[in-house]
């Protein structure tokens, strides 16, 4: 199989800054940017009424103003919460960030994007699909597109299946190659192992560029 040539920087700051800002917000991208990055990786998932944003968790606890279930909120009320308060109080009322937003952000920068699909359970090949639709519509005619990651792996199915790059930079049902399922698929049995890896390595280097900034 001839794998297409990596188009991406090798650097890619986790969530937009790692720690240093509040996960998955404009604000973690700008000063990601600042920092010299200029590809990033966040986590999409789906409000109720079906708008894609930005958060990691299942819940919205952790990293905002609310608590509860973040696939039952619309984005009306998703969009007034406070997603920086929890990480300090320069970031006090920073709001959750579309995926709109971040795509505007970064199509306006020429910066490059892992879109890590981030379904809410029991959304995990519709979260795929609608992530990979609006992705398309977004990057529509740019010659690198972004890239669609997830460690689920239904999601990644809802996004081959809808998607495909033609000659035109757009995007079109299709059938996935049949290679490429086979390396997927033996993938998708170290699954776990690879999340545990990412996300202590993910940290790790998280902390460690703190500390050479402080």
């Amino acid at each position: 199989m001839k794998l297409t040539p990596w188009p991406y920087p090798l650097w890619i700051a986790h969530r937009g800054a790692g720690k240093l800002a509040p996960e998955n917000t404009l604000a973690a991208f700008r000063l990601g940017s600042r920092y010299g990055y200029r590809a990033f990786e966040c986590d999409v998932k789906l409000s109720c009424d079906n708008v894609p944003f930005l958060l990691h968790d299942a819940t919205l606890d952790r990293t905002t103003s609310a608590a509860g279930d973040a696939a039952a909120q619309a984005w009306s009320a998703l969009s007034q919460l406070d997603a920086g308060g929890w990480h300090s109080r320069a970031y006090a009322g920073e709001p959750l960030a579309s995926f709109a937003a971040i795509a505007a952000y970064c199509l306006r920068n020429r910066y490059a994007l892992d879109i890590e699909i981030k379904p809410s359970p029991g959304r995990e090949r519709e979260t795929g699909e609608r992530v990979a639709r609006e992705a398309a519509r977004l990057w529509n005619g740019q010659a690198i597109l972004p890239l669609l990651s997830s460690f689920k792996p239904d999601s990644l199915e809802g996004a081959l299946r809808l998607l495909r790059p033609d000659g035109e930079g757009n995007q079109q049902p299709t059938t996935p190659d049949p290679e490429r399922v086979e390396v997927y698929s033996r993938l998708r049995a170290r699954i776990p192992a690879l999340l545990a890896d990412y996300h202590e390595l993910a940290d790790l280097f998280a902390v460690k560029t703190s500390r050479r900034h402080a």
